[in-house]
């Protein structure tokens, strides 16, 4: 009788029981289970796993190829930086997709908000481009 009157109160949940942190517990239980799965797997593992560790097994593996001279070489600064001019711009293209999903809703002003933000986009690529950070022949 009390099973059956908790299922029911929790299917068809009172004003007061909305914000109540007893709707936080399944969240809770869902995720001790999976911390608890990933520990026993991690272990098991371990337990189980096979353990030779001969010295071929333990050298770094850099994708077949045989390994020379010093890994610590100083790489070109250009690398670098065309990485991070594809993040950042890369992430200013996702702040489009708000206004794609939502441009009837947002009319004319945000229309123009988004041409703003286009025109600040190209202000900086036009910025990058001419000091020259996309020049490789240097």
């Amino acid at each position: 009788m009390i099973t059956f009157y908790f299922l029911q109160s929790s299917l068809v949940p009172s004003a007061s029981d909305v914000n109540s942190s007893f709707n936080y517990f399944p969240i809770a239980v869902q995720l001790l289970f999976a911390v608890g799965f990933v520990v026993l797997m991690m272990v098991v593992t371990h337990l189980l796993g096979p353990k030779r560790g001969t010295e071929e097994k333990l050298e770094n593996f850099e994708s077949g190829i045989e390994i020379s001279g010093n890994a610590r070489q100083p790489l070109a600064v250009k690398y670098f930086l065309v990485a991070i001019l594809f993040v950042l711009f890369d992430v200013e293209v996702i702040f489009f997709y708000p206004y794609a999903v939502n441009f009837r809703h947002l009319g004319w002003e945000g229309f123009a908000a988004v041409l703003a933000f286009v025109g600040f986009f190209l202000a900086g690529f036009y910025y990058i481009i001419k000091k020259g950070a996309l020049r490789w022949e240097d």
